[in-house]
């Protein structure tokens, strides 16, 4: 048996499932999890001691590559000064000003633990900001595990949600309505029925979480006009796109201003983190500033300010442009393979993000992903775990590149992919 096997034996007898997170089971691709025992770079090494070209790189947020000497640097002097204060500290607001600098949409920031709690902080703030109850979001896009974002649809577009997982009322996605992402009509006519009760719609601006879905001309642009139309606010979630889709996150890139942005993952550079930021008269109504309660001891923890302070300090002097054209060039190879083994196959790429979806598309919404080959997705994962490439156990992931990434491991990745069989399409 394996070590990793073993760990996994272990870990069942003490964490449910033996994961801390759903996904990491490998049960969707038939494969134990592999137990990570450091990462350096552009690689992670296993309890076993292979070393794996990474794509996962922590779901996203190691833009900079694992293990940044710079980045540890920092975080070993804040260390030493302490691990927790529970206090205002010189960090928080070195963070908060790149950030603030950066976004369009962000005039202030506040800092929480995880981009499942910026969401429900951003949607507890948006019903305070607008005295309305009711919240649009989009199949297939993930906003944390927050109960009123785990619903999934009726037989209808308006028609009331229901809960998507047990242990979660009825009654409270009872204020939850679903569209179809780039579904900008079916957004418009929720609107139509219930545009006075609508508090916000969050959405992600490029969807991560059914992998990469790419938002078409105007639908971002139109749900911008809807809200201001209605007197909604329009929430971005950048937990995946903010400082990876470019150093202005993915508002900065289709140049759609939001009200409000949830942050997470590469602004703590590793650490947990999450942030919720906007424009000024909606921020200045969370407490102590304004009525809209919401607090956290480790909100704002020196670690992880510092951690991500230096990682965006070090990502406004990188070229964001090379890596998206380098990661074009590395999705294309692979999508090419494949096509040329005789397998449908679809890619969606923006910036250092691509998704390859085991279908003929387009992939434009959820429905649309759901239509990928899960079969051929797990004969390509196993294979390419064997070679050394360490991608997402879930067809409905991203796969990140980045800037510790090189020529060296994109050949390497296009050769384990020549390599791949799929008994059915011989």
């Amino acid at each position: 048996m394996s070590i990793s096997k073993d760990l996994f034996e272990q870990a069942r007898k003490v964490i449910p499932g033996g994961v801390n997170s759903p996904v990491r089971t490998c049960a969707g691709v038939d494969a134990t999890p592999m137990f990570i025992a450091r990462a350096d770079g552009p690689f992670i090494y296993s309890e076993e001691g292979r070393e794996m070209i990474d794509y996962v790189m922590s779901w996203g947020p190691m833009l900079l590559g694992h293990n940044h000497p710079q980045v540890n640097k920092a975080l070993h002097q804040a260390l030493d000064q302490g691990t927790s204060f529970g206090a205002p500290c010189r960090p928080e607001i070195d963070l908060a000003e790149i950030i603030v600098e950066a976004l369009p949409g962000v005039d202030l920031v506040r800092m929480v633990n995880s981009g499942t709690e910026a969401a429900m902080s951003a949607l507890r703030l948006a019903r305070g900001y607008t005295g309305r109850s009711k919240v649009l979001k989009f199949k297939g896009c993930y906003h944390g595990h927050v109960d009123p974002f785990l619903a999934s649809a009726g037989s209808g577009a308006a028609t009331l949600c229901i809960p998507g997982t047990p242990g979660v009322p009825e009654q409270v996605v009872a204020d939850t309505l679903l569209a179809d992402y780039n579904d900008l009509q079916g957004a418009k006519e929720l609107f139509e029925k219930h545009g006075n009760e609508i508090a916000a719609v969050f959405v992600e601006p490029a969807a991560g979480n059914m992998g990469l879905v790419i938002p078409e001309d105007g639908f971002l642009q139109g749900l911008r006009s809807l809200t201001q139309e209605y007197g909604a606010l329009l929430v971005f979630d950048e937990v995946i796109t903010g400082f990876r889709l470019s150093f202005s996150g993915a508002q900065g890139v289709y140049g759609v201003t939001p009200d409000l942005t949830c942050l997470g993952k590469i602004i703590g550079g590793g650490m947990p983190v999450g942030a919720y930021g906007g424009k000024k008269e909606i921020m200045e109504r969370i407490a102590p500033c304004g009525d809209v309660y919401q607090a956290g001891t480790l909100s704002g923890n020196p670690l992880a300010m510092t951690a991500g302070y230096h990682t965006l300090k070090r990502l406004k002097e990188e070229n964001y442009d090379q890596l998206g054209t380098d990661t074009a060039a590395l999705a294309t190879g692979i999508r090419d393979i494949l096509a040329e083994k005789g397998v449908p196959v679809c890619l969606n790429q923006a910036g250092s993000i691509f998704t390859i979806f085991f279908t003929e598309g387009p992939v434009s919404n959820f429905d649309d992903a759901k239509k990928s080959d899960q079969e051929l997705f797990k004969a390509f994962y196993n294979q390419m775990r064997e070679q050394g490439i360490y991608l997402a156990p879930s067809g409905f992931e991203c796969a990140f590149n980045s800037f510790a990434h090189g020529p060296e491991q994109w050949e390497k990745t296009l050769e384990a992919v020549n390599n791949v069989t799929f008994p059915a399409y011989k």
